[in-house]
């Protein structure tokens, strides 16, 4: 079982930076497939970005690439989401996923996660 809990979120202005962290209970933490997903009002939840297990190449959605990077630090038990420049059409809640020994595409995919964070809000003002 693995609990998160994301912090971070808040409201800022357009092109201001914020780092996201989520937290996560287990002594496993670096068997899990770690992901970013958000869900804006009257929208599907979305991929974020992703980092497998064994710490390959992260995956970005198209619209954050350049922008937001993710990291993750085994020795805490979390993974972060620096953003950058951020935009308004980044507003939305952003939900921190685990997924044990996930690669590849399936990081993209909801369904393939199936621990789930509270969520923390994130607004960008124009």
């Amino acid at each position: 079982q693995v609990q998160l809990v994301e912090s971070g979120g808040g409201l800022v202005q357009a092109g201001d930076s914020l780092r996201l962290s989520c937290a996560a209970s287990g002594r496993t933490f670096s068997s899990y497939a770690m992901a970013w997903f958000r869900q804006a009002p009257g929208k599907e939840r979305e991929f974020v970005s992703g980092i497998s297990w064994i710490g390959a190449s992260p995956a970005y959605v198209d619209s954050v690439k350049g922008r937001f990077t993710i990291s993750r630090d085994n020795a805490k038990n979390t993974v972060y989401l620096q953003m950058n420049s951020l935009k308004p059409e980044d507003t939305a809640v952003y939900y921190c996923a685990a997924s044990y020994r996930l690669t590849g595409s399936s990081l993209r995919v909801v369904t393939s996660y199936n621990y789930w964070g509270q969520g923390t809000q994130v607004t960008v003002s124009s």
